[in-house]
């Protein structure tokens, strides 16, 4: 018996969670009264199967990676944060919306928010999006670390918003760009006594003076033996140059 074809309906996409707050405090932030948006580390897979890299700069820090060990490897936690992922990528309008909402709210009115505890800016669509809210809440300020200095080049220093700080962080594949002489810069050391005896200046006692104290900012390493094996003695700086040397040596 014939017929015609059968349409099968279109599979079901389930939307994305819409949390009711997408701002959070770990115990660290909510020490210097500083609010968080956190994404994936490195990259993470959606649930349509999509594979997002969200710190596509990364270079040696993906092998020392603290929010790839602890709290952020409970499984409740990871699925929060490929929530946020998938939001972004999804409903960039809408989760732009909610973000700007959440941050009409008095309680954030004179605050600190840290764009990412964990991922980065991971495309000019995401970073545009970020730079419309700071100008719809010029009474927030907003602070980072990247990696991602090609994109802050074009979109963001040549007319930063008034309200955002960042800090250029070593240890990835643009690290060659860095010029310590123009850029505000923090490295990762094994220990504070590297940090002092380098003559850079410790943000171990507030989040905040990475993008308020003086610079060039040390960051002490985590207490994570796998990782500080990885690091062998070595800050990110010099761990990633000497990988940057291997890949450009003749035969390489």
């Amino acid at each position: 018996m014939t017929g015609a074809p059968v349409e099968l309906p279109a599979p079901v996409r389930r939307r994305p969670r819409r949390p009711e707050r997408l701002l959070g405090q770990n115990s660290e932030l909510r020490e210097d009264g500083v609010w968080g948006w956190t994404l994936p580390a490195l990259a993470a897979r959606l649930p349509d199967g999509t594979t997002v890299k969200t710190c596509p700069a990364a270079g040696v820090c993906a092998s020392a990676c603290y929010a790839r060990n602890g709290s952020y490897l409970i499984p409740s936690v990871a699925a929060r944060h490929v929530e946020n992922l998938r939001y972004v990528v999804e409903d960039l309008p809408g989760w732009t919306r909610q973000m700007s909402a959440e941050l009409a709210h008095q309680r954030y009115r004179g605050g600190w928010i840290r764009i990412h505890d964990s991922g980065d800016f991971f495309s000019p669509a995401y970073l545009a999006a970020w730079l419309r809210i700071m100008a719809f809440r010029p009474w927030v300020s907003f602070y980072c670390y990247t990696k991602e200095l090609t994109l802050f080049r074009e979109m963001v220093e040549p007319a930063p918003p008034r309200n955002f700080r960042w800090v250029y962080s070593y240890g990835g594949r643009e690290d060659h760009l860095l010029d310590p002489a123009r850029d505000r810069v923090a490295d990762v050391f094994p220990d504070e006594a590297s940090i002092t005896g380098a003559g850079w200046h410790s943000q171990d006692r507030s989040d905040l003076l990475a993008v308020l104290g003086p610079a060039p900012v040390g960051i002490p390493a985590n207490n994570i033996p796998r990782f500080r094996n990885r690091m062998a003695g070595r800050t990110f700086r010099q761990w990633q140059a000497e990988r940057d040397g291997r890949r450009a040596a003749p035969g390489s």
